[in-house]
């Protein structure tokens, strides 16, 4: 059965990673693509040339007979456009944040459960390689148990955005972007350590702040410190660096792991030898990565062909959500440690 889809959002991350990723599976067919701006137009319809290209997801939807939609839009618009996907009973795919805002999410996820349909976020990073063999290592017990996570992303400037001319970058737009840094990247770490710990986290403490511009109305710099039941984990985000990089610490009872650009290093606890894995590319190559949408790909048609599959990305999503309320919340009293809410 051929799958018929449509993308809502046309820009960098659209046309580098979703669409290639889509063309590249037999079983889903691209019939349309809508954006309010026409830069992406042309490479779309080369792309797929037999799709239809509407100006506004409204009107694509209320048009095209479709099975799923793939939501590439700034985030402060995933939220109505899921909804309205979802009112007429499509499945959805979306960026992430799913969300900006905490009180958006109950609503989906009831709609998404009363039509039946799947509601599923972009976790993509967990499909790098690296990160991959960083997971299986330590799912496979080489570290022992969890007990503390070190993530840092460095950036020298926001990931850039297929903008018209003239255009703001929607990543430092408040009303575009719902948040700075921490939506952008932290949503990231997140996920991958909710993998790395196994449990669910219980608390944050978090500061954000602005490094280059003090009067930037979003945060440049974020840092997070995040309690689980049995381990902890400290996030430092920045994009006032002078290099791109990415450094992930996992310490265990049994062992550590240092993930460091493209290398992967497994210490033992006893043991002088060292256990090394280089990768062909860093977390930090580049900002679409077409070659991690397939994994994506593979978890969302799963749940959208069988209902008992559905659920742990969307609890990601939730706890996600959670993180980033719980640290904004955090920052704006002075870095003071904060319950995660239950959103759903």
């Amino acid at each position: 059965m051929t799958l018929r889809g449509a993308l809502l959002g046309v820009g960098n991350v659209a046309m580098n990673a979703h669409v290639p990723g889509w063309l590249a599976r037999p079983e889903v067919e691209l019939v349309a693509a809508a954006d309010v701006c026409h830069g992406g137009r042309a490479a779309f319809l080369d792309a797929v040339p037999l799709a239809r290209w509407y100006d506004s997801a409204d009107e694509l939807l209320h048009a095209e007979r479709l099975d799923f939609v793939d939501v590439c839009t700034p985030p402060s618009t995933h939220a109505p456009i899921a909804r309205l996907a979802l009112s007429l009973s499509l499945h959805v795919l979306c960026e992430k944040p799913l969300v900006t805002r905490p009180e958006e999410l109950g609503p989906l996820v009831e709609l998404a459960r009363s039509q039946d349909r799947v509601l599923f976020t972009v976790h993509n990073w967990v499909f790098a390689p690296i990160l991959e063999k960083l997971l299986a290592v330590v799912r496979a017990g080489a570290v022992g148990r969890v007990r503390n996570v070190a993530w840092r992303t460095l950036r020298s400037r926001p990931a850039a955005t297929a903008a018209q001319e003239g255009a703001r970058n929607w990543r430092t737009t408040p009303e575009l972007a719902g948040g700075g840094i921490l939506v952008d990247h932290g949503w990231h770490a997140f996920y991958v350590l909710l993998g790395l710990v196994g449990e669910e986290p219980e608390t944050v403490r978090a500061r954000l702040v602005n490094q280059l511009d003090p009067g930037a109305p979003l945060e440049d710099t974020a840092e997070a410190e995040i309690g689980f039941r049995s381990a902890t984990a400290h996030v430092f985000l920045t994009w006032a660096a002078d290099e791109r990089r990415n450094v992930v610490e996992v310490h265990g009872t049994e062992g550590t792991l240092l993930l460091d650009g493209d290398s992967l290093e497994l210490s033992r606890v006893g043991e002088a030898r060292t256990e090394r894995w280089t990768f062909s590319q860093s977390l930090a190559h580049g900002s679409h990565h077409p070659e991690w949408f397939d994994g994506v790909a593979r978890g969302f048609l799963r749940e959208a062909a069988d209902p008992r599959a559905r659920g742990a990305n969307l609890t990601e999503a939730a706890l996600c959500v959670s993180l980033l309320a719980a640290a904004n919340e955090s920052s704006a009293r002075g870095g003071e440690w904060l319950p995660l809410p239950r959103l759903f």
